[in-house]
């Protein structure tokens, strides 16, 4: 039991050290490609796509097959090896072995082993393009906590703010420096404020359970991501423009080569419609022998006398006169001999041309060329989806670098106004309306800058993973 206890107290450490340890941006896009189910079952996909283009790999070698077969036949039958009836029970053996192969085809197998090996590469840039989305997801998540983060402690900041000037009030009301009236409008701010934590508080839990959702986390509990110095400097910038991110990433992102591999494999899968039209050739051997219970063979030649009659003397019988003859004797022939004697060989070719088929092979090529077009049309929309969303990031992170700008100085006046309006309301130069109105004018400010910043960080981490670099939000 003391064995028992103590490895459960270290599993129950072990445990707890797990989920209460900090994580980074980067250990988590880890631990969600590492664990994902989804992924996992990308992964499968492309496992198949291997086989496939094996399967494709092992078509053009020759194909062998063997068979055997025991039986028993009863009642008159032909037998196949005797080519005699026969009426008893048969026992009778069967082996075989055969082999065929494809001379030619219009390359239908070429090209199928073609459209498997682009297949596979599709499959490849496929699951890059999840575990991207999915690592943009998980950042989007992480900077909303982040985010709500800040907004928490701003908002419990007001909180803090608001109690000092209610207690500070309510002294003043007993000692009758001011009205009552002002104490209730504090008292309302104070509760107002209380409400902002409030939802604050429940925004940041429910961004916890968003990001452990995507991590497949059992709970929240412990759970308690890494704070980044997220500071963006008196002098940001936009490095690269659009057209270089765009540039960029059409050589790089996995759901243009995707796309591109595409249209490739429908290109394959037309000359294979085609291949249709075209005379196959193929080329077969087999080789046989069996046993037959019927099969028999010359056991030995003996010389029989019988008796045949009497020669007869004055109308009596007087001697006995013998006639001798010659008779064979069978037995089964044994399996080997028949094993040997039994052989079949054969050799064929088989030419089959296409001449008629319910114009099932012009549907076919009719078909795979509107696929081909297809294909191209979504090359085509996935780079101008791609050119609108390097487009719309960079714009988002343009616009939010100027709301950030020009917030810091509405924030530093913002604040001052607060400051200055607090100091008047504390000598009773302004009533808690106008007080009130300059606080509310201060936290928009803030909130508003606080907001960009994010939005900036966000979109400008955007626009460096489509320029090739990892995500993180470490600051250059």
């Amino acid at each position: 039991m003391k064995k028992f206890f103590l490895i459960l107290t270290c599993l129950i450490a072990s445990f707890t050290a797990f989920s209460q340890q900090v994580w980074t941006l980067e250990k988590c896009i880890e631990h969600a490609l590492t664990n994902n189910i989804s992924i996992k079952q990308q992964m499968l996909q492309i496992e198949a796509g291997k086989s496939s283009l094996l399967q494709s790999k092992l078509d053009l070698f020759p194909s062998l097959n063997a068979g055997a077969q025991h039986g028993y036949n009863y009642g008159k039958t032909v037998d196949r090896y005797t080519n005699q009836f026969a009426s008893n029970s048969v026992q009778s053996d069967n082996f075989y072995l055969g082999s065929q192969i494809t001379l030619w085809d219009g390359f239908r197998k070429i090209n199928q082993l073609k459209q498997n090996k682009v297949e596979l590469e599709a499959a490849r840039y496929d699951a890059d393009k999840f575990m991207d989305d999915i690592s943009l997801n998980i950042a989007t998540a992480y900077l909303q906590i982040l985010y709500f983060k800040e907004a928490l402690r701003t908002a419990q900041n007001q909180v803090d703010i608001s109690q000092q000037q209610t207690n500070r009030l309510s002294i003043w009301v007993k000692e009758g420096k001011t009205a009552q009236g002002e104490l209730f409008t504090l008292q309302s701010q104070l509760a107002s404020a209380k409400v902002a934590v409030v939802d604050a508080r429940n925004n940041l839990d429910l961004a916890y359970l968003t990001l452990a959702q995507m991590l497949d986390l059992p709970s929240t509990d412990g759970f308690e991501i890494e704070v980044p110095d997220l500071e963006i400097g008196s002098q940001p910038a936009l490095l690269a423009n659009p057209d270089q991110v765009y540039l960029y990433a059409l050589e790089t992102q996995p759901d243009i080569k995707s796309a591109e591999l595409r249209v490739k494999s429908s290109e394959y899968n037309l000359m294979m419609a085609r291949g249709s039209q075209s005379p196959s050739l193929t080329m077969s051997a087999s080789l046989a022998t069996g046993y037959s219970g019927a099969a028999q063979m010359l056991a030995d030649t003996l010389t029989k006398v019988v008796p045949i009659g009497y020669t007869m003397i004055n109308g009596m019988p007087s001697e006995l006169v013998y006639s001798s003859y010659l008779y064979s004797t069978y037995k089964d022939k044994p399996f080997g001999d028949q094993f040997n004697d039994n052989i079949n060989r054969s050799l064929n070719f088989n030419l089959s041309i296409p001449i008629f088929n319910g114009w099932a092979t012009r549907s076919a090529i009719s078909k795979a060329k509107l696929n081909v077009e297809n294909t191209k049309y979504n090359l085509d929309q996935s780079k101008l989806q791609l050119r609108k969303t390097i487009q719309q990031a960079y714009a988002d992170a343009r616009g939010a670098l100027d709301k950030y700008q020009a917030s810091i100085t509405g924030v530093d006046a913002a604040r001052e106004s607060y400051r200055y309006a607090e100091q008047k309301f504390e000598v009773g130069f302004i009533n808690s309306v106008d007080y009130n109105n300059a606080r509310q004018e201060y936290e928009k400010a803030d909130s508003d800058m606080l907001r960009a910043k994010y939005e900036y960080i966000f979109k400008t981490t955007v626009l460096d993973f489509y320029m090739g670099k990892p995500i993180s939000l470490k600051r250059k």
